[in-house]
């Protein structure tokens, strides 16, 4: 598993944000049973530069806090049995990798949602990096049922590395 961390916008947030991605990161693919080396690019910006990519991507007018752009096109979410057959352009020619996707995260979000759900910024960044990973597993949360199934799984990868509300 790779991942890049770029940094456009300061994120100082007290922690080491690769290794916590990173963890998260790995903690959903090994949920999910992710068979394949995987890349992610993860991109921090402030809220203007995220509400330009919504505006641009999603005809979507305001800033969010996290978007994601997977990579691959799931018939069932967390299912990779077709992606070498229906994604051979998905994986890196040169490392083998399954480039998986992107994920692009708001540090004026991270530090406001922490402030308004009264936890950490490192809970806040953990919790964002966990929901987009499961946009790029093939997860969406436009019905109740399939937010319930997101929201579950979030939680439970965030209590297995014990990144809790409470630190």
């Amino acid at each position: 598993m790779t991942s890049f961390v770029s940094i456009e916008a300061d994120a100082d947030f007290g922690f080491d944000l690769q290794a916590v991605a990173d963890q998260v990161i790995e903690a959903v693919l090994d949920a999910e049973g992710c068979p394949y080396e995987t890349s992610v690019n993860i991109t921090l910006v402030d809220d203007p530069e995220i509400h330009r990519i919504n505006l641009e991507t999603r005809e979507i007018d305001r800033a969010t806090d996290v978007l994601s752009f997977p990579n691959l096109n799931f018939e069932t979410p967390g299912d990779f049995s077709d992606a070498e057959e229906h994604s051979f352009d998905c994986f890196d020619p040169d490392s083998g990798e399954l480039l998986l996707g992107d994920i692009i995260i708001s540090v004026d979000h991270v530090r406001s949602q922490a402030k308004e759900y009264d936890h950490s910024l490192k809970r806040e960044f953990a919790f964002l990096v966990a929901h987009s990973m499961f946009h790029l597993c093939g997860y969406d949360h436009m019905t109740t049922s399939e937010a319930a199934v997101m929201e579950e799984k979030q939680e439970a990868i965030l209590q297995q590395l014990r990144i809790t509300r409470e630190n």
